[in-house]
């Protein structure tokens, strides 16, 4: 049995990623000029051949590793992989202790594929445990954005934590108008404003301050998804489920709105399910819907785990180890599953959990 524990030895990792020009680097810039975060490494991938984050990044070469091996979608996986362990072999030869690492994915890319290593890589999940997903968004530009790129829509589906730069750019209700669009795609996550993170540096990136505990309960706010969470069109990529030459098409993208298809909803169930039959219904999911399962997290009530919650958290096809919390986060004993999908509609997940929840 797996007990879910955020100080269980391993270091966090924080996802930094954002669409191109959102301030990511130079949020991160500052952040790291902090004396709080010093114990702090960083790795940054750069579409191209030379990653130029690394250079506008005001930090020694000793912490960073630089990934510049081309598009994300096809080759950080591996690249990943072997950027932790030439990062444990400087750590073992020249130390210090590391505290947490952040990496920081080039403006065009698709998150999921790091998470899926951070969560399912034997290689990197013995030592390291992924804190948190952060998306930075331009509060200039954010809209137009989202309403041109898949891939922005994307980074906000999936985030944890969702943070608007250059606000003091724009009028409070342009900013105010793009915070409602981003909590129809992603009611879950966590709002701030640059300014926040700065404030609280060290809560800001190593997750939330409160353990997993204060994370679900954040995630799985029942009142925050009661809109259905219907946001706008997003086609984006398919993880490779289609051609090579669709795979590469970066540039190609419909100008239509992107985000119409995104849903965001919890599912809940007021009884005890069958553990079994939910990891049957999981991996089915998983297999016929894989790419259009952008995030999926919840807690459950278990008919074999009585008074034991069990912690389950997919993208896409790949879902982490369960694992199970020592007590209830608070008193509502549910089970509640949060979907955000692409074109999966709520009622066929109800239904098919029915099938599955008590065999």
């Amino acid at each position: 049995m797996t007990t879910l524990d955020q100080d269980d030895g391993r270091v966090p990792v924080t996802v930094l990623t954002g669409f191109l020009g959102s301030g990511k680097t130079t949020l991160l810039n500052r952040l790291l000029a902090l004396p709080a975060l010093r114990d702090t490494a960083v790795i940054v991938n750069e579409f191209g051949e030379v990653g130029l984050d690394h250079h506008l990044l005001e930090q020694s070469s000793e912490d960073m590793v630089l990934l510049a091996n081309g598009c994300i979608c096809c080759t950080i996986r591996g690249d990943l992989v072997e950027a932790f362990g030439r990062l444990d072999e400087r750590l073992s030869l020249h130390g210090p202790a590391l505290r947490r690492v952040v990496i920081e994915t080039t403006g065009l890319a698709d998150p999921a594929p790091i998470l899926h290593t951070l969560m399912s890589e034997p290689a990197v999940t013995a030592r390291y445990r992924l804190a948190q997903v952060v998306t930075t968004v331009d509060a200039c530009n954010g809209g137009g954005t989202l309403d041109r790129h898949a891939e922005a829509v994307k980074q906000v589906a999936v985030a944890d934590r969702l943070v608007l730069t250059k606000t003091d750019l724009v009028p409070s209700r342009a900013t105010e108008t793009l915070l409602a669009r981003l909590r129809g795609l992603n009611p879950g996550a966590a709002l701030d404003r640059a300014s926040q993170a700065l404030a609280d540096p060290v809560a800001w990136v190593d997750g939330t301050r409160g353990g997993p505990a204060r994370d679900l309960r954040q995630w799985l706010r029942a009142e925050a998804y009661e809109s259905g969470g219907q946001a706008h069109h997003a086609h984006g990529h398919d993880d490779h489920g289609g051609s090579a030459a669709s795979a590469h098409e970066h540039d190609g993208h419909d100008r239509t709105r992107h985000g119409e298809h995104i849903r965001a909803y919890v599912v809940t169930r007021d009884t005890p399910v069958s553990w079994a039959g939910v990891q049957r219904w999981l991996a089915m999911l998983a297999s016929l819907c894989g790419p259009d399962l952008l995030r999926v997290k919840g807690i459950l009530d278990v008919a074999e785990h009585p008074g034991t919650p069990v912690v389950i958290h997919g993208v896409q096809h790949v879902f982490h180890p369960h694992a199970f919390l020592p007590a209830w986060p608070d008193a509502d004993r549910r089970s509640r599953i949060v979907f955000i999908t692409r074109d999966i509609e709520r009622d066929l997940v109800e239904d098919t959990l029915r099938i599955f929840e008590h065999r």
